[in-house]
């Protein structure tokens, strides 16, 4: 890679050094004043008609790009230039050159590809010596993809690193780790499973009302070829018939799981609330995951939130992730933080109306019933 850079900058130096050369020889004999002159009343009437109001933007904009283009021509026909006369020809060539190797110089020392992020790998050795109670989820997330970075191989830490992107709202970046750990462990029911869910979520995320799509069904299927009593897929694999109208079947799968679970788990009663439900009104509840009664699952729902409220404090300048952020706030039915966030919003963009008009609209959409933080 250096080596072409090198070979690069050197058949660089010598094309400047060859077109400066006849640069350098050449000078200006006739600017041929009487050929500019047209055009440059041309160009002065545009501009008079614009200042009378009888030409449209469109029109003014038209009107001056054809006066300057006829400008630029007939400057180029003007100037010609001559070969002969001295110059500093030597001196140029020789700066140009000079120049050249400097560059490949400071290349070497600050910029070749292999050297990292000084400045950052310095932020994040720092994050590694901190408390991680004093973290927000991206600098976790930083810590964690260096560690992944020197264990290859390693499943825990891409484990670790899905769900801090997914505590600081990086959906895709988690996807992205869990795909790169099944590929390493293909056989792990738990790690098919998180990247089902983390399909699913990403559904939510983007207003699709948390479908299990094809996506999902793929990585539920293989987790329960693993294990066939994974439970996140066994629950979201039901989920998928409902919703897709297979509600007998869908109802027979939860049956099967809520027999399953043992009579202390949490989960078991927001389950059966949830057959019963289903059973009684022949779909699902509403378009929101209804998984998000489930304890594990809001805890992932609350901490993407509230990830993503910590990165928008520390990088507030993106109003789609505003957007977001209300909106979740509104499904979630915690008003006060919606408000809050609306309000420092639409401080930060009171100039940009379509914005605004994003964060109203996500601010009025609907609370779930079913979705509770925990």
């Amino acid at each position: 890679m250096i080596a072409f850079w090198i070979a690069a900058t050197g058949l660089s130096a010598v094309t400047a050094g060859l077109v400066l050369r006849g640069a350098a020889k050449a000078r200006p004999v006739d600017d041929a004043d009487t050929r500019l002159e047209p055009h440059r009343r041309r160009l002065a009437e545009v501009e008079r008609l614009a200042l009378d109001g009888l030409l449209s933007q469109d029109e003014l904009k038209a009107a001056r790009a054809e006066a300057g283009r006829g400008l630029l021509a007939a400057a180029d026909q003007a100037e010609h230039w001559t070969r002969d006369g001295a110059g500093p020809r030597k001196a140029v060539v020789a700066t140009v050159g000079a120049a050249c190797v400097a560059a490949v110089g400071l290349y070497l020392f600050v910029g070749h590809p292999e050297l990292p992020d000084q400045a950052f790998a310095k932020r994040v050795a720092e994050w590694k010596a901190a408390d991680p109670a004093t973290l927000a989820p991206d600098q976790i997330a930083a810590v964690l993809e260096s560690v992944v970075a020197s264990q290859p191989k390693a499943i825990e830490p891409l484990v670790f690193l899905a769900k801090a992107r997914v505590a600081s709202g990086d959906l895709p970046g988690a996807e992205a780790a869990l795909r790169r750990a099944v590929r390493l462990a293909p056989k792990r029911a738990d790690l098919w499973s998180l990247l089902g869910q983390t399909f699913v979520m990403e559904s939510a995320q983007k207003g699709d009302g948390g479908q299990v799509g094809p996506d999902a069904k793929l990585a539920f299927t293989q987790a329960l070829k693993a294990d066939p009593n994974d439970l996140r897929a066994r629950y979201f694999l039901g989920r998928g018939k409902v919703a897709d109208g297979d509600v007998q079947g869908g109802l027979a799968d939860w049956r099967a799981l809520l027999a399953s679970l043992p009579p202390d788990n949490p989960a078991r009663a927001t389950l059966a609330a949830e057959i019963a439900q289903v059973e009684t009104q022949g779909r699902l509840a509403s378009a929101e995951p209804a998984a998000a009664q489930n304890p594990q699952v809001q805890g992932m729902i609350a901490g993407m939130v509230e990830g993503l409220a910590a990165r928008l404090a520390q990088s507030p300048d993106d109003p789609d992730g505003w957007v977001r952020l209300v909106r979740a706030y509104a499904v979630l039915g915690e008003i006060a933080k919606r408000d809050a966030a609306l309000a420092s919003a639409s401080a930060r963009f009171k100039d940009q109306p379509k914005v605004l008009s994003a964060l109203r609209q996500a601010a009025d959409t609907p609370a779930q019933a079913n979705v509770k933080t925990p």
